[in-house]
């Protein structure tokens, strides 16, 4: 993808249930990973990836770490495709009006053909829904066009991504889908540890925010923001954050729960004449701001050009 032309149009509104359902979907997967992978700090264990046909779990070790699977959200071929080291596979096609609970009892069933017991909270997270997959009919919007212009829009904010993230020296998290908000993110740390939250927080705050941190990401619009969306945070916020000037224009702070995150929307990318450059800009101008206030060290968790060493 070279250019705005070639970026795929991404809209929240009139597409909500599409994606919800293919955030139930991933849920479901990540929940699965989640069962079976070793702990690893601020969740980085749970999380999903994008790869080059869609979303993939990546491999998941059993049996002791002697063997291992995977599952692959196959959005290109329209297919859930579960490998295992063994060299079994078992898949089964997504298809335009796929109920989840049709996914989901399909990759268990699949999952125990293969001899992998799985043993989890089989509740949707976060989402306001009561009933476990194995119950929700009522909610089949998967949609083939949907789905890939989804998929393509998350596979190129993947490479922005990583490109951005070689530019820092510090601890970086690997580019990755967080599946309880469906938000592809990566976090910069300075190395410093962050105030210890009150005992009443959640467990899943307690160990993403151990210590300082920036973190940027993208998701494709919920009731709160209507539309697709590039963020970033600083944690903790540092005062006097939101008066700091962002990249490109029209990018923008908001507050939210009491702390300023700045925000461009996909919409406005599209309209700028490189978005590939915008985008780092908005990064590196959203970082910039957050490391110079909490004072983090910039100049030495900056990776200089190969050029410049």
């Amino acid at each position: 993808m070279g250019s705005t032309n070639d970026l795929p149009v991404l809209k929240y509104l009139d597409n909500e249930n599409k994606k919800l359902t293919l955030h139930l979907y991933v849920q479901i997967l990540g929940k699965i990973r989640m069962c079976f992978a070793p702990r690893k700090n601020h969740w980085w264990y749970i999380t999903l990836y994008v790869y080059d046909k869609g979303f993939t779990t990546r491999s998941i070790p059993i049996n002791n770490g002697f063997d291992s699977f995977s599952l692959n959200l196959n959005i290109l071929q329209n297919k859930l495709e579960i490998t295992k080291s063994t060299g079994e596979l078992k898949d089964f096609d997504l298809y335009n009006g796929l109920p989840v609970a049709t996914f989901y009892n399909n990759v268990i069933n699949f999952l125990e053909d293969l001899d992998i017991q799985v043993k989890m909270n089989d509740k949707p997270y976060d989402l306001n829904i009561d009933n476990r997959f194995s119950e929700i009919t009522d909610l089949h919007y998967y949609e083939m066009e949907y789905s890939n212009a989804f998929w393509r829009t998350f596979l190129w904010i993947d490479s922005i991504f990583k490109e951005f993230s070689g530019r820092f020296y510090g601890k970086t998290c690997p580019i990755h889908l967080y599946w309880h908000s469906l938000d592809l993110a990566v976090t910069r740390f300075s190395g410093k540890k962050a105030p210890e939250m009150p005992k009443e927080a959640r467990i899943s705050d307690k160990d993403a925010y151990t210590h300082e941190c920036i973190s940027f990401g993208f998701w494709a619009g919920d009731e709160n923001m209507q539309e697709p969306a590039f963020y970033s945070y600083t944690y903790p916020a540092p005062k006097g954050l939101e008066k700091k000037a962002l990249k490109p224009n029209a990018a923008k702070w908001v507050i939210n729960n009491g702390n300023p995150m700045a925000i461009l929307t996909y919409a406005e990318l599209l309209k700028e004449n490189d978005p590939g450059k915008s985008l780092l800009k908005f990064l590196e101008s959203a970082y910039q701001a957050g490391a110079e206030l909490a004072e983090w060290d910039v100049e030495n968790l900056t990776v200089p050009p190969l050029e410049d060493l």
